[in-house]
């Protein structure tokens, strides 16, 4: 048991490397061309591999995992359009992954709004701290926020309420069997936006595109959400959220090696402030004081 759970741990910190290092591998991708049909590919693909991963899970599919594939198409989706929007028009890929990593804050908020959940003092806390973070990174010398970082703000929102949905499923049902579903659907859903896309190319000429494509479509999509998926069975999902503070720091590296992008100081300290606060949101303060009394 020991061993299964060391090994998916070590594939869940691969993954989230895997996640940072796909905001700039997308962003060096798409350059002028359409996000949207970058991800009606990247979706596409992401839908044949996980289906010829879990081939034998398909023949349990039913029509319940098809509408909750369909249930959680729609907030994944939502979520990764703005993301993508804000990364690749408007924003530093390492500024776009520390804004991401404000979903470990927000999901508890989402949950009081719609589970009706009791928030504790340290989330309000952690929740200040971050947003005190996002505004060292974010403001400017006028003191405005780009639209940059409204789109990913928007989106980390989206993604947000889409990991509720998976805890909410994933509880009672087998997540497996919703994969192939919901990028499918995904996959859908951004070929419908493409269509009232002017700027759409379906068949760009550029190969960093199609590399962009096959990378984000096979190993920060069909890899990591399985990986995570099944590594539930074996981690708490408080050590998962936590483990997924490393892609920021990934993605930070990964744009200084790829793009050339600058470390600032801003983006360092407001980042730090968001991983700290990150990792308070996830601390047992309760265990913590019975461990001091003992």
């Amino acid at each position: 048991m020991m061993e299964k759970k060391n090994f998916y741990l070590f594939l869940l910190i691969l993954g989230t490397a895997f996640w940072g290092i796909s905001f700039p591998v997308t962003k060096m991708s798409i350059g002028n061309i359409s996000q949207s049909t970058f991800l009606f590919y990247r979706f596409f693909f992401a839908s044949i591999l996980i289906g010829l991963i879990f081939h034998k899970q398909l023949k349990n599919i039913n029509l319940k995992s098809i509408k909750a594939g369909i249930g959680l198409a729609i907030p994944l989706t939502f979520g990764i359009h703005f993301q993508t929007l804000g990364i690749v028009k408007h924003t530093s890929a390492s500024q776009c992954a520390f804004v991401a990593g404000m979903c470990v804050v927000i999901i508890p908020i989402l949950k009081i709004v719609f589970y009706k959940s009791v928030i504790e003092p340290k989330i309000w806390f952690s929740a200040t701290l971050a947003l005190l973070g996002l505004g060292i990174i974010s403001l400017t010398k006028n003191f405005s926020i780009s639209i940059g970082d409204v789109y990913i703000l928007i989106g980390t929102v989206g993604f947000s309420y889409y990991l509720i949905k998976v805890e909410h499923f994933a509880g009672k049902n087998s997540i497996i069997q919703t994969l192939v579903p919901m990028f499918t659907t995904s996959a859908i859903l951004m070929f419908l936006i493409s269509l009232f896309d002017s700027s759409a190319n379906w068949f760009p000429e550029n190969n960093n595109f199609w590399i962009g494509v096959l990378f984000c479509s096979l190993l920060s999509t069909a890899y990591m959400y399985s990986v995570s998926n099944i590594a539930q069975k074996y981690i708490s999902a408080e050590k998962v959220a936590i483990i997924y503070l490393f892609e920021p720091v990934f993605a930070s590296i990964a744009s200084f090696f790829i793009l050339n992008e600058n470390l600032t100081w801003r983006l360092l300290i407001g980042g730090s402030l968001i991983l700290i606060a990150t990792l308070i949101s996830e601390i047992k303060f309760s265990k913590l004081r019975k461990v001091k009394s003992v």
